[in-house]
Order: C-alpha cells, then structure tokens, then sequence
C-alpha cells in the first residue's frame, strides 16, 4: 500500500475528514493544507484506519491498564517510621 493511500479507511473516516477539510477551507486554509489537518484528525482521534492486532488500542468502552490513574507512590512506600525523628 502506497503512502497516502485511504483504502483502509472506513466510510465513516472519510465522510469525518471530508467534513473536517472544507471546515479548514472555510477558514481559509489551502486544499492541500487542509486535506493534511483532516487525515491528520481522523488518525489522532480513531489511531488510522481498519487495523486490529496485538499492540492496538482498546475501544472507547475497553479498559487499558494505562488509562489507569497513576497513584501516589508516597502512600505505597514506607509507611510508618518515615519520617526523620524531630529534634522535640
């Protein structure tokens, strides 16, 4: 598959870039510069095309253990007896 090439989009990717270039060309953005931005969009929202396979990303409803939030790694560490004596 060539560079450029949209044939593993889905429909809907392209109505979504479609609709995304002319709002760039409303603005005043050139054909070219705006085609860019559109597929430039759809790839970050939808991460490219119609691929699966290990290593993708989860659906919007699937978990990731890296959308996890990060937690304190001060409250797993130690515990007590941390802290240096105080001079009191």
């Amino acid at each position: 598959m060539p560079r450029g090439d949209k044939s593993k989009y889905t429909d809907k990717q392209k109505r979504q870039a479609e609709h995304i270039e002319e709002s760039y060309e409303k603005k005043g953005v050139s054909e070219d510069e705006a085609e860019s931005r559109a597929w430039a969009t759809v790839n970050k929202q939808d991460g490219g095309g119609k691929q699966s396979g290990s290593g993708r990303k989860k659906s919007a409803s699937g978990k990731n253990a890296k959308d996890a939030p990060d937690r304190d790694s001060s409250a797993t560490k130690g515990g007590a007896g941390t802290r240096p004596p105080s001079d009191s």
